[in-house]
């Protein structure tokens, strides 16, 4: 192998380590972020593509997700050396979003702590989609930890994987995949054939990534009194029993570490769902969500030190 080809991956390797660091100390900014500037773009498109139908769907994720991943592209092939670990730190802040989860469910258990629901109710609708009017504490803590959980695979560890296998274009095309499916994939009467494809995308993409969440879970349990085997026995038991064929893996490592019980009854729109219970421990309580962060944290370090690992064994396998 030569040193012209064993660089690059160096390079992404040490842009993601710093781009992860980044994202620990600076906060997203409130205008215009990378990735609120492409949900608008997506936007845009959208409206004016959208059909009721499935093929128009794939049309649309195939533009809305080719165009920066081929951007993505023409900066990775034109920076070197400092260049292209600058853009690698500044790609891997603007997709990470641990900084900003763990910010969220903070505020929110002292929010709890504080006896403000109304607080907590408004201040929850930034991390999930169902309706918290009628939450109490311990249901609030329950819909924070687990979008927690799912978000460390979402937010964190897919995007370094996806980087670490597929460089400057791997880290911005997953964000791009995760961003379609939040806006488009989820079902109702709109959506059911339009966002066919980037939800189905969404799941082949996370794949791995949920499964590598509640491996790096399991291993770091003890941080917050848990123990590895008992994570590994709720993952192998409840983490398929979730509707999403990833997300499950992830709650249920959280689940099993902190002890808990997750899953139950949500209401989305007026729509009730009663989601299988993860876990054996009691029902969340508003102080789990300081652990959880906790967890979250290290899952984060973890999951850099994972991905700068296997950047660097590609590279000598290449």
């Amino acid at each position: 192998m030569s040193r012209h080809r064993s660089r690059p991956r160096a390079e992404l390797a040490v842009g993601m380590l710093i781009g992860t660091a980044l994202d620990a100390v600076i906060p997203d900014p409130r205008r215009g972020h990378p990735v609120a500037a492409f949900g608008r773009l997506a936007g845009i498109l959208e409206r004016r593509t959208w059909a009721d139908d499935r093929v128009r769907g794939m049309a649309f994720t195939a533009v809305a997700v080719g165009g920066p991943v081929l951007a993505a592209r023409c900066v990775e092939r034109r920076t070197f050396g400092i260049g292209r670990v600058v853009a690698v730190a500044a790609a891997t802040w603007a997709v990470l979003g641990a900084r900003s989860l763990r910010s969220e469910a903070v505020t929110i258990d002292g929010q709890l702590r504080a006896g403000d629901l109304p607080a907590a109710r408004r201040q929850l609708t930034h991390l999930v989609g169902r309706d918290p009017s009628q939450l109490d504490a311990p249901e609030i803590a329950r819909a924070a930890l687990e979008s927690v959980a799912e978000n460390s695979c979402d937010a964190v560890v897919a995007p370094l994987l996806w980087g670490a296998v597929a460089g400057l274009p791997g880290l911005v095309g997953y964000r791009a995949v995760n961003t379609l499916d939040a806006m488009v994939g989820y079902r109702s009467p709109r959506y059911e054939r339009f966002g066919w494809a980037s939800a189905r995308l969404d799941d082949l993409a996370n794949l791995v990534p949920a499964r590598l969440t509640a491996a790096l879970v399991a291993v770091l349990a003890t941080t917050v009194g848990g123990q590895p085997r008992e994570v590994l026995r709720i993952v192998r038991r409840d983490g398929r029993r979730h509707p999403s064929p990833n997300a499950g893996f992830a709650e249920a490592a959280f689940a099993g570490a902190l002890g808990r019980q997750l899953g139950g009854r949500n209401v989305y729109d007026g729509r009730v769902e009663e989601r299988p219970v993860m876990g054996s421990g009691g029902p969340v309580e508003p102080g789990d969500l300081a652990r959880a962060t906790r967890l979250a944290a290290a899952v984060t370090a973890a999951a850099a030190g994972t991905a700068a690992a296997l950047t660097l064994l590609l590279r000598r396998a290449a």
